[in-house]
């Protein structure tokens, strides 16, 4: 028995999933506020779903993917460790004033800076400088540093420290001489050097990057040092692989070196299974819609390739990252419902977890969510929410809609609760808009794949407010991320900022990539990656000259020469049309290549899937009525009811198909039909569904 076991750990459940020789077997518990015991929590339940002992489960794992939101919930909650940053005599305001923060519409009189990352006491500055070539101008004193680490750590009590120097991309002399009086001095002090975790130009996006990774640092290094010692102390015999930002996994040691790329883990990896289930049914073009607890997370596959963005924003914060491009809004199942101070209806973005979670689970939750909303509606069975494992109070979500919502706004429950349906839709449907139509792309030309538990009631009407035509439903679609995780690949990044242009030889950009390539060789060989699975992919952003952001640009294999200065300048102009349109090009301009980046990657091997069934869903198809608002009309309604279909005999909206841990709703004009996958492909009617 081979078994690969993925755990992503949601706002308000943490998913386990083994993939045992084909077979896929999930387990789902509640999350916990400390996490690791919602981890471990999943992990009994996927043991008892296999019928193993606890000498057989653990110490028969061969692999562990995990998708962990302590990063993201530390950056969403500003909930951080104490930090200390020193940087650059002059700078100490450069997080102040950051990039005139203003939201998207650019209004003037909007003007909100960003929230503050620390306090301005505990910003000092080194008297240094180092030069736009790398060369020292003024020297750094080490007794000055001394005297700045003492006050830092023993007045102010910091519990971290972020060094981030100007020019220290060019020359980290100063960065790693400050590293070495801080392990000298104050061994345990947890530190992050601005040189190792982003070592690019943009003081204030590398600022920002370098202070919340150590502000991170001492609570992901707690949670880990708890977290293995416990499964160690079960019997796990592998070290956890973790999923990173960029959308590829690393060991638990090269997670801890720059914990920050754990941000949006667990998203990551429901992308990473929509890539690969995407391509083995000949879809290239897939807008994946993950809704959970807490959240919906949107993003696109283009190509066949997850789509990624440099200078990613990382909740509120501009960041030096190189991330999936996905979009995250606060409408989830636990989402609340409430009335604004013009007395208007309003859902999200606040949510109630898990704890207490929605009013129907009976856990002490007071204020109506989406998921009372939809039970209100007659969209969920409360005696089948998760199988039947958590009965559902259909009494007291209606009375805390009406109590809390209907006499406020003088409606019916059922009526306000369709509002919170119509709202989250609209939400979501501007969610896929932003990451299609804001970056050029036709959403009508995409498929798209709809996961997490609370998805599939809300993906039909989605996909219609956006014109696309096609929904796949994995066959794991409750706990599709943890499944993902198990098919990323592992990624290592190396990146510098290298200031090259086309009128310099191309013997100095090949030497910088040679460089970089030399420190991704030395992580396949650190993680034992066969030759047969490794790839070095070679990426530089560019820009026009006079621009003020660049491009990601994938350069050709093989060594650069002169002659291939026509071909990157060509497949630049490619891919800056792609993004920005045809003819939009400064064709004639030159052209600056500014960061230098090579990916290592080390290619996962596909699980198999046994074809044929829904795993983990019903076996047998069996069909009854119910009375429902329908979402489309908000019309009270009788619909059928399928738990479970047959392959090759398709079923007609509008229809209810409930399995144990998720339901679909069909609206009328709609099709689904069983793939020989046990995926769930359903074709769209919009005319019929108006």
């Amino acid at each position: 028995m081979t078994m690969h076991v993925g755990v992503d750990v949601g706002g308000t459940f943490t998913d386990a999933v083994a993939i045992i020789d084909g077979t896929t077997v999930r387990g789902k518990a509640l999350s916990t506020q400390d996490i690791t015991s919602g981890i471990l929590d999943a992990l009994a339940a996927l043991r008892r779903e296999l019928a193993l002992d606890e000498q057989q489960f653990l110490p028969g794992i061969e692999r562990f993917v995990l998708g962990n939101t302590i990063v993201t919930n530390a950056v969403d909650e500003l909930r951080f460790a104490k930090v200390g940053l020193i940087t650059t005599a002059g700078f100490k305001d450069t997080l102040r004033i950051s990039r005139s923060a203003r939201g998207e519409s650019r209004d003037p009189h909007d003007h909100r800076p960003h929230p503050s990352l620390l306090d301005r006491r505990h910003i000092v500055e080194a008297r240094e400088r180092v030069d736009s070539r790398g060369r020292v101008v003024v020297p750094l004193d080490p007794d000055a540093v001394r005297a700045t680490l003492r006050r830092l750590v023993e007045e102010d009590d910091v519990e971290a420290i972020a060094v981030c120097l100007l020019w220290s991309f060019r020359n980290p002399d100063h960065e790693r001489l400050i590293r070495d009086l801080i392990a000298s001095t104050y061994p345990r002090l947890r530190f992050t050097l601005s040189s190792d975790v982003a070592p690019v130009y943009r003081e204030y996006e590398r600022t920002v990057t370098t202070v919340l990774d150590a502000a991170v640092k001492p609570l992901v290094l707690d949670h880990f040092a708890k977290l293995e010692e416990r499964l160690a102390a079960a019997g796990l015999r592998v070290r956890p692989q973790i999923m990173q930002v960029h959308g590829g996994f690393l060991s638990v040691e090269d997670t801890l070196k720059a914990p920050i790329n754990m941000f949006n883990s667990g998203p990551v990896g429901g992308v990473a299974g929509a890539r690969l289930l995407g391509e083995s049914i000949s879809r290239s073009r897939v807008l994946t819609a993950d809704m959970g607890g807490t959240s919906l997370d949107a993003a696109a596959i283009v190509d066949g390739k997850l789509r990624t963005v440099t200078r990613a924003q990382i909740a509120q914060f501009p960041t030096s990252l190189t991330a999936v491009d996905i979009e995250t809004i606060g409408a989830g199942g636990g989402s609340l419902g409430w009335v604004d101070e013009r007395g208007m209806l309003r859902v999200g973005p606040h949510s109630a977890g898990s704890r207490p979670g929605p009013v129907c689970y009976g856990l002490g939750g007071t204020q109506p969510t989406i998921t009372d909303a939809t039970l209100v509606m007659g969209l969920i069975n409360p005696d089948y929410y998760l199988g039947g494992g958590l009965k559902l109070d259909v009494d007291g979500a209606r009375s805390a809609m009406t109590e809390r919502l209907g006499r406020r706004l003088d409606m019916a429950p059922e009526t306000v609760a369709n509002g919170m349906y119509r709202l989250t839709v609209q939400q979501m449907a501007n969610a896929v808009r932003k990451i299609t139509i804001n970056r050029g792309y036709d959403p009508r030309e995409f498929t798209m794949m709809n996961f997490g538990g609370a998805m599939g009631l809300f993906a039909a009407a989605v996909a219609s407010e956006v014109g696309i035509s096609e929904i796949l439903v994995p066959a794991n679609a409750a706990v599709f991320s943890a499944w993902g995780l198990m098919h990323a690949d592992a990624v290592y990044t190396q990146v510098r900022t290298s200031p090259w242009d086309f009128d310099s030889p191309a013997a100095d950009l090949e030497d910088t990539f040679v460089e970089l390539e030399a420190g991704a060789t030395s992580w396949f060989e650190r993680e034992s990656i066969p030759a047969r699975d490794r790839q070095l992919v070679r990426e530089a952003d560019m820009k026009f000259v006079g621009q003020i952001f660049e491009v990601t640009t994938t350069l050709p294999q093989g060594p650069i020469g002169e002659p291939a200065k026509r071909q990157i300048r060509e497949r630049f102009i490619r891919d800056y049309e792609a993004e920005f349109g045809a003819g939009t090009a400064w064709s004639e301009s030159p052209i600056a290549l500014i960061n230098a980046r090579v990916r290592a990657v080390g290619r996962s091997e596909a699980l198999p899937r046994v074809a044929g069934s829904r795993d983990g869903g019903v076996t047998s198809s069996e069909s009854y009525q119910r009375r429902i608002v329908d979402p489309a009309t908000g019309r009270h309604r009788v619909v059928d009811v399928h738990r479970g279909i047959t392959p090759g005999q398709p079923v007609s909206g509008p229809c209810l198909l409930e399995e144990p841990d998720t339901t679909v709703y069909l609206p009328a004009g709609a099709e689904a039909e069983l793939s020989h996958t046990g995926d769930l492909l359903i074709a769209l009617d919009h005319a019929a569904a108006r």
